[in-house]
């Protein structure tokens, strides 16, 4: 089998018959294709949040693991996610991880907005992922949901001159301003809206009602 055909629900045994050089995820039993390929930015992000996490994590009971690494959620969910940490070691098989990791972190991409943040994060809510990151490379962003009840909640947000906090695992830190830390070509620069002086007003005037 190439590839999946449409218009059919899959499960985990499907998934392991396929041939196919790909890479797929399964949500509800639909297939998705995780084509194309990661991009340098895409990776060099992957790579400083897994070499932070690491430090963080090395005394703890709890391991640090990159895509591509299944996780089966169910019969009918088996997931990729770009890193996420497990804390569990029964969850380790040998050849994939069985049942939700404690922490997930999604890096986006054009074509996975729609996937990380509405697909995904239903998923992980579903399964009880306590905590899930989504990354956007740029403009930076990184958002940080810990699962409250059955539902997320927006635990933060940050930018590229912030330090990330967890609100579940203490002591972990991330220092965003090394995860982003790569070029960004001209054509792709945001003017992004910051505070100024209007022209109007004299700098060291106080405004009316002060």
């Amino acid at each position: 089998m190439a590839e999946p055909a449409r218009n059919q629900e899959y499960t985990w045994d499907d998934y392991r018959s396929w041939d196919d050089d790909g890479r797929w995820e399964i949500v509800g039993g639909d297939a998705y294709s995780m084509s194309p390929s990661p991009t340098y930015r895409h990776q060099r992000i992957v790579g400083q949040l897994y070499s932070q996490l690491r430090r963080s994590f090395g005394a703890a009971d709890c391991e640090v693991m990159l895509s591509p690494l299944d996780v089966r959620l169910s019969e009918h969910d088996m997931v990729q996610p770009d890193l996420f940490v497990v804390c569990d070691p029964n969850q380790i098989k040998a050849t994939h991880i069985e049942g939700p990791p404690a922490l997930v972190v999604e890096i986006l991409s054009p074509s996975s907005v729609g996937h990380d943040r509405m697909t995904k994060m239903r998923l992980y809510e579903k399964f009880g992922v306590k905590e899930y990151w989504i990354v956007t490379p740029y403009p930076h962003l990184a958002e940080v949901f810990s699962l409250d009840g059955e539902s997320y909640r927006v635990a933060g947000v940050y930018g590229k001159k912030d330090t990330l906090i967890s609100p579940r695992f203490n002591g972990l830190a991330v220092e965003l301003d090394k995860v982003f830390d790569f070029p960004i070509p001209p054509e792709e620069r945001v003017d992004e809206i910051r505070e100024s002086t209007p022209p109007y007003v004299k700098k060291g005037s106080r405004s009316r009602g002060e």
